[in-house]
């Protein structure tokens, strides 16, 4: 493991684990080896995680001093740390006791915080305690779990026993409410940490005169960076009303409560942490909630320019439409959201054509986008074509890639067969759109005379896997739209990305383009 040597002389270790730009990672316990993060439930895939070992865990070193073990005697240990690395200004995620130590370098050098995440974390920096008895009465949520009734019985007889009380007994007594599910890999995990922690030095880290939360508190009344607050549903300490009383005290807080976790939400359920945390750490990623569904998308162009937002397919995300994105947002505002089950928007679990379709009017209505010039291609597609028939007022132009017709399949799909382990997407939305593919809504497939909003039907040709007079069928029934056919198959905007855009530049997305391929007024 790579180590540096911090202000007094001790030697710290830190393990490097994924790709992409640094994540300094402070770990909890306290004073807890960092291993027990593992990868964050997959976060690597997205950053570069720097999982520092504190002084005396893990790889590192006892300091000689061992009053340096308290929380704020470790501060200069991070900014030692973002100078070996030779950041200028560091991403700074801290869990639980870690997000202490977090909030203290973030107000120690507020200039050196790019962002900030806290996870589970109990604010003691800013004067945030929770008593034995409040701790007993936020784990009655877990009262009718199988496994609580023993777990409860445990700690009553540790209470009864006081200062006593052996502290592996204590630990081994809390460690179901600490988690979500109570299950193997739940388990696992909190067997690991057994031997993780140093005992000694954990009990020095929130020793007196480790905060001053008045001090802390006006210091990061003036921090810039946007600070994450994540909550477990399900965690007793902080509960998602205490992490709301930390997010309202950040200039930039936001709070985000991850359902069905307690304490360890990369545990409970990797994807939904993995997501949210990705989200909020990429800068050209903003996140909305439309009916109670966190959605991301990213946006360019300026502000003032006219809005189009780009609708993917069922599989894709927003990432799909970067270079048409980037070609539009010259003179337009450009929004391209990942919907619900894709990217890194939330999994809810429920999906169709219908959803979408509502869901997309939602992050209209959201973000005040009435009037937009809606592309979308294929599912995404099928979605705007319901919504422009449906509420025609929110849609200036539509522009329809290679959408669904909404005839019954023939043959139908039987059971997709997917791939073991982990999709970009959430699996579940297959057979659901699958299911409405085989037999759509009748009235899907009518009305289309009504239509009134400007529409642009996009067909690929031979090489698409859809009926090609079916699309042409859709464009003469819509009163006066236009079809384009091309010869790149279903994914126009991909394999033809100079094709597609003339074809939008013709149909008024900016200034005109040569070479528009067929285009027909039907």
């Amino acid at each position: 493991m790579p180590t540096f040597t911090t202000y007094d002389g001790t030697e710290l270790a830190y393990r490097l684990e994924g790709e992409g730009d640094p994540l300094v990672c402070l770990a909890g316990g306290p004073l807890r080896d960092a291993a027990y993060l593992g990868d964050l439930g997959g976060l690597s895939a997205h950053r570069t995680l720097v999982l520092l070992d504190a002084r005396g865990t893990g790889a590192s070193a006892e300091p000689t001093d061992p009053a340096t073990y308290r929380c704020d005697r470790q501060v200069p240990d991070v900014e030692a740390l973002r100078a070996h690395l030779g950041l200028d200004r560091i991403d700074l995620l801290g869990h639980s006791a870690g997000g202490n130590l977090a909030l203290l370098y973030a107000a120690a050098h507020p200039e050196r915080v790019r962002s900030l995440v806290l996870v589970t974390s109990l604010a003691r920096a800013l004067g945030q305690e929770v008593t034995d008895e409040e701790w007993d009465a936020a784990v009655e949520i877990f009262a009718g779990r199988p496994w609580y009734p023993e777990a409860r019985a445990a700690l009553d007889a540790l209470d009864a026993l006081g200062p006593d009380a052996p502290p592996e007994s204590v630990r081994e007594a809390v460690e179901p409410f600490g988690y979500g599910r109570w299950d193997e890999a739940a388990r696992a995990h909190a067997a690991a940490g057994r031997h993780q922690t140093h005992p000694e030095a954990a009990a020095r880290y929130h020793a007196d005169g480790a905060y001053t939360p008045e001090a802390t508190r006006r210091a990061l009344a003036t921090l810039t960076a946007p600070v994450l607050v994540l909550a477990g549903e399900y965690d007793a300490g902080p509960t998602p009303a205490l992490a709301a009383e930390t997010a309202a005290l950040l200039p930039h807080g936001e709070l985000l409560v991850q359902a069905g976790a307690a304490h360890h939400p990369w545990i409970d359920d990797a994807g939904a942490f993995v997501r949210a945390v990705a989200a909020f750490l990429d800068p050209a990623v903003r996140t909305v909630t439309v009916d109670g569904v966190r959605l991301a998308y990213r946006v360019q162009g300026p502000e003032d320019a006219p809005p189009v937002v780009l609708v993917h397919g069922r599989g894709e995300n927003s990432t799909t439409w970067d270079d048409i994105a980037a070609s539009l947002a010259a003179d337009h505002r450009v929004y391209a959201p990942d919907l619900r089950g894709h990217g890194l928007s939330d999994h809810p679990g429920h999906y169709g054509f219908d959803v979408f379709r509502d869901e997309l009017g939602g992050f209209l209505k959201a973000l005040g986008l009435t009037g937009a010039t809606i592309v979308a291609h294929s599912m995404g597609g099928g979605a705007a074509l319901l919504l422009a028939r449906g509420e025609p007022a929110l849609v200036g132009r539509l522009v329809l890639e290679e959408p669904p017709v909404f005839v019954p399949l023939d043959p139908p799909r039987g059971p997709a067969e997917l791939p073991d382990g982990p999709l970009p997407f959430d699996r579940a939305i297959v057979p659901a759109t699958d299911a409405q593919l085989n037999d759509p809504d009748p009235a899907w497939r009518t009305g289309h005379p009504a239509l009134t909003v400007p529409t642009l039907v996009l067909a690929g040709g031979e090489r698409s896997h859809l009926p090609q007079d079916q699309l042409r069928r859709l464009a003469e029934d819509i009163p006066g739209a236009r079809l384009w056919t091309g010869d790149a198959g279903h994914l126009i905007h991909t394999e033809d990305p100079a094709g597609f855009l003339a074809a939008l530049r013709e149909f008024g997305l900016g200034p005109s383009a040569p070479n528009a391929g067929d285009m027909e007024g039907t």
